[in-house]
This record gives structure tokens, sequence and C-alpha cells, in this order.
């Protein structure tokens, strides 16, 4: 998901969730315009932090990844020689 929809999704779920505030306590839903742009803001905020905090995440798991797959690849490497020292003593 892109950073933009990611924000503009954020907004209009603080937006709804302002007029569902509103809506609540049987206030008129277009009396105050700056509280909504207040709203807004702090959710699409919340929408940019989150949009970094996944992005940020997605980098570590591949790296994390990158890590366990080389340690495999060592322990392959050490069980082979184990293997190959085991034969050439057996004979």
């Amino acid at each position: 998901m892109s950073l933009l929809s990611n924000i503009v999704g954020f907004s209009l779920f603080g937006l709804a969730a302002r007029f569902g505030q509103l809506g609540i306590q049987k206030r008129n839903l277009f009396d105050n315009p700056g509280a909504h742009l207040i709203a807004m803001g702090v959710f699409g905020y919340g929408g940019y932090w989150a949009y970094q905090w996944d992005q940020r995440a997605a980098v570590l798991i591949a790296e994390k990844r990158a890590e366990i797959q080389e340690r495999r690849k060592q322990q392959v490497t050490a069980a082979e020689e184990a293997g190959a020292a085991a034969l050439a003593h057996a004979h």
C-alpha cells in the first residue's frame, strides 16, 4: 500500500470517527470544521507513522531472513565436512 493511500485512509477514518462522535452527542456535524481538520490530521499522521513502521519492519524481516539463510548454509557446510572427515577415518 502506498504512503498516500495510507495517509488518506487513516484521515478518512479520523473524519468518520469525528462524525461518529458528534452523532453520539447529537450535535450538528458541520458546526466546527476546524475540529474535523484536526481529527483528520492526527489520524493522517498515525497513517504516516504506520506506513513508516511497516517499511522498517519489512527491512528488518529481510535482514533476519538473510542472516538465517547464511547460518543454515554454514551448518550444512559444517555437517558435510564432518561427514567427509568421518568417511576418511573409516577407511
